[in-house]
């Protein structure tokens, strides 16, 4: 069954891909970038190696963290069990966002939480290799390793359990009481006391972000992105996974997370590399010239 989810899911997503490469970036944008795709990969390499570590470093982690002695022991040395401190803070927001649940709500933020997700994360890096500047592209990596990173970071100091695992006779489980199969990809990567900050929000923010930095580029992009971004983070808190604490926590770690990744960026190795032969900058149209 989760080869059978994945295979869906994959498929699904490049189409999506596919279709927002062709709206958004365009066919001439497209054949035009094919000619210098691989100076824009050595340019991006370094970012997408350290990215590549830290997704590798957190999949370890998540599996190793909940029963590691040394983590316990650092957990009960600095970390913070907030579970009842966000319950008695939110109350009953989760119920009353339910309460407006339909059949058409519950398909569309299961959709976006698996579906819409993959595709912010994975079109924009696709999409900004497109340009002849590659800053954008490698901003949008070393953010996604800050994300990972810190959010980590929060996970091994911070306990916190779900809503559906504090309050199950009040908040359901509306995707996986509908959709119970994509239980078989989500328990690949979420653990119930990793939800302080919500990384789904964290990230689709980021993207947001980032998009709205480079919306002259893409003047389409952001608006699509603004309005996954914000559908992903609602999904998380209508779906019985997040508190909202929990999103408001991921709104900040993205906000630490693209600000961080933009001054880093050109200390990385590359930078130099990612530059363009001097007066090419200034015959590129005004959204494709790189920052000064």
């Amino acid at each position: 069954m989760f080869l059978y989810v994945l295979l869906r899911v994959t498929v699904v997503v490049l189409a999506m891909i596919v279709l927002g490469l062709v709206v958004v970036v365009g066919t001439d944008r497209l054949r035009r970038s094919r000619r210098d795709v691989r100076r824009r990969m050595r340019t991006i390499a370094p970012t997408a190696v350290v990215l590549i570590a830290v997704l590798l470093t957190n999949s370890v982690a998540r599996r190793v963290v909940p029963d590691s002695s040394h983590i316990v022991g650092i957990r009960a040395t600095f970390g913070v069990d907030a579970t009842w401190w966000i319950y008695e803070l939110e109350g009953g927001f989760l119920p009353w966002l339910q309460s407006f649940e339909t059949t058409a709500l519950t398909a569309y933020f299961s959709f976006v939480y698996v579906y819409g997700y993959v595709f912010l994360l994975v079109f924009p890096a696709l999409a900004y290799l497109a340009l002849p500047d590659t800053r954008p592209v490698r901003e949008l990596l070393a953010a996604y390793s800050l994300n990972y990173a810190l959010g980590l970071l929060c996970y091994v100091l911070v306990i916190a359990y779900g809503p559906r695992n504090v309050m199950p006779e009040l908040v359901d489980a509306l995707m996986y009481d509908t959709y119970p199969r994509y239980q078989h990809l989500t328990r690949q990567v979420n653990r119930n006391t990793n939800v302080l900050p919500s990384l789904h929000t964290s990230l689709a923010v980021t993207v947001a972000l980032v998009a709205y930095r480079t919306r002259e580029a893409y003047p389409l992009w952001y608006p699509i992105a603004a309005v996954l971004g914000l559908s992903v983070a609602v999904s998380t808190m209508y779906l019985g996974i997040h508190w909202a604490i929990d999103v408001v926590a991921g709104v900040v770690l993205a906000a630490v997370s693209v600000a961080l990744a933009a001054r880093l960026v050109g200390r990385l190795p590359g930078e130099l590399a990612g530059r363009l032969p001097e007066g090419l900058a200034d015959r590129l149209p005004s959204g494709e010239r790189p920052e000064r």
